[in-house]
């Protein structure tokens, strides 16, 4: 009997389109802001003092939160530097993949996307370099902040 094994975390690559990336773009130490919150209003009905009528207003997206090691030659990071630097805002689409980790895809390199999210008119609102210190042995990590409008599960 074949049991249900949950999917990894740690296999996963992110591609961005409608610019020029270079060869180590796509790597990521962690993707997070995938969620979607639903808003609400309260309504009050008159002579129904019990409860109060919560009503969907829409759907509300956090900011896509991007870390990874420092690279010195990325086009993502011209990408953004242009738009936080020259206010030169180029929207674009990307998309993040959740991997397949098997023996195969360890040989070959080539993995098979599981899920992808395609992440809609994303522009860079934040940028941000790690701390430096003398006194630890640690990578520099930058972490880029995206605003996007909404994500589908292709």
């Amino acid at each position: 009997m074949a049991e249900y094994i949950p999917p990894v975390g740690f296999h996963f690559k992110v591609e961005f389109s409608g610019i020029k990336t270079k060869k180590n773009d796509h790597q990521f130490q962690s993707v997070s802001g995938l969620s979607i919150d639903l808003e609400t209003e309260e309504v009050a009905e008159g002579g129904e003092n019990r409860f109060k009528h919560k009503i969907p207003v829409r759907t509300k997206y956090p900011n896509l939160v991007l870390k990874r090691g420092m690279l010195m030659d990325s086009g993502v990071i011209k990408w953004c530097r242009d738009a936080l630097e020259n206010y030169n805002f180029k929207p674009i689409d990307l998309t993040v993949s959740l991997l397949v980790k098997d023996a195969k895809s360890l040989v070959t390199g080539d993995a098979e996307p599981l899920q992808t999210w395609n992440i809609a008119h994303a522009y860079p609102v934040k940028w941000n370099i790690g701390d430096f210190n003398a006194e630890e042995n640690k990578l520099v990590i930058e972490t880029l902040e995206l605003s996007y409008n909404y994500f589908k599960i292709l």
